[in-house]
């Protein structure tokens, strides 16, 4: 059996606001991994914050239906939440809620001993600018031993002090196995390039740098090798990129459970199967990881209406 991949980060209620009228998902940019790795068939728990509320609920259910384990801080301004207004395109712009702003994981002895046990820690859309959160989180990861994985996921509407988040992160990047990252990371932090940003975590000492650029495809570079893959062809109209990231991330840690790859070929493999993923993901409303067999005997002119 696939050994357990141990994800930290957030899980909450996504809205979305269109033309059409107002829906709600189970979301969260660590959440939306979890479950993409449990659907790829790897045992997965999910370590959030999650509230004492139906939206709680409505949480636990979600992640208990497609077989994610949940080791949850309790939030005492209840469960997080996302408001997203989607443009004509399908890219959404997001409001959060105090929860969201105020996101706070303890990582207690249930939490260290999941991240001693488990082959791969990855962590996606945390508080890095909050100093003693990550300081714990680092301690936990150290206690571990376990090989980290990061998706900064920064979001603006959540970042108090970006200095601060820069630093947590790249504390932690200093020695990852693997980090992802894109155009909109790039900008956000730095102000500056994709392939400046990737460069930069490489000389930190990042192991893998994992860089995504939407319709453009994706690359990694790792000890020497570099590989590309242009997003995945597939039938059917983009819909929504919400959850795309999510599932290019979640597709490449089930690679990387399987073993480290270590040629451009095995790499390029390993960004193949990413690439199918965000671009099924893609035909659907909502961040949960599909496949291109998902599109098979599929009206397709029905998705998203």
């Amino acid at each position: 059996m696939t050994e357990r991949i141990v994800v930290v980060g957030d899980a909450l209620i996504d809205e979305l606001r269109d033309d059409t009228g107002v829906r709600e998902f189970v979301g969260g940019a660590a959440l939306n991994v979890a479950v993409g790795l449990a659907r790829l068939g790897v045992p997965t728990t999910l370590v959030a914050m999650v509230g004492d509320d139906e939206p709680g609920s409505r949480v636990r259910a979600y992640l208990a239906d497609h077989g994610v384990d949940l080791l949850a801080t309790p939030s005492p301004l209840g469960t997080a939440r996302a408001v997203s207004t989607r443009s004509g395109g399908g890219e959404p712009t997001y409001v959060f809620n105090e929860a969201s702003r105020k996101r706070r994981l303890r990582f207690g002895d249930a939490e260290r001993a999941a991240m001693a046990d488990a082959a791969l820690v990855a962590v996606s859309c945390f508080a890095f600018d909050d100093t003693e959160q990550t300081r714990e989180f680092a301690e936990a990861v150290a206690a571990s031993g376990t090989p980290l994985a990061i998706d900064p996921n920064p979001r603006e509407g959540m970042m108090h002090d970006r200095a601060e988040f820069v630093r947590g992160f790249e504390a932690l990047a200093a020695d990852a196995a693997l980090v992802k990252v894109g155009e909109d990371d790039a900008t956000l932090l730095y102000g500056e390039p994709l392939d400046a940003l990737g460069a930069r975590l490489l000389e930190l000492g990042t192991h893998a740098v994992l860089a995504t650029q939407g319709a453009a495809g994706a690359s990694v570079e790792a000890a020497g090798v570099t590989a590309t893959r242009p997003i995945s062809s597939l039938p059917g109209p983009i819909v929504d990129t919400m959850g795309a990231g999510d599932a290019a991330f979640a597709s490449t840690l089930a690679s990387l459970a399987h073993g480290r790859p270590e040629s451009e070929e095995e790499w390029g493999d390993v960004l193949e199967k990413a690439m199918d993923a965000a671009a099924a993901t893609c035909r659907f409303e909502g961040a949960l990881l599909r496949l291109p067999s998902a599109l098979e005997d599929t009206d397709l002119d029905a998705i998203g209406t």
